[in-house]
């Protein structure tokens, strides 16, 4: 099954936080999330940790890629 992609681009804390913990409540648990800003992937990251999920990071130019394994 391919990963869910959600893509944050352009959002404001806290809805990239919003957007990924309803995803995680509809049982969506190996996802591709797309930051564009430090503070929501920080943010993302303490929301997926607090979640126990375990996730790696990717930088890819002036996004990063959170992926839940």
């Amino acid at each position: 099954m391919p990963k869910k992609l959600i893509d944050t681009s352009g959002l404001s804390c806290p809805q990239p936080v919003l957007l990924v913990k309803q995803a995680v409540e509809a049982g969506d648990k190996d996802l591709d999330i797309i930051v564009d800003t430090e503070v929501a992937r920080e943010n993302v990251g303490k929301f997926l940790k607090k979640a126990g999920l375990d996730y790696q990071e990717e930088e890819d130019g002036l996004q990063y890629h959170l992926l839940t394994k």
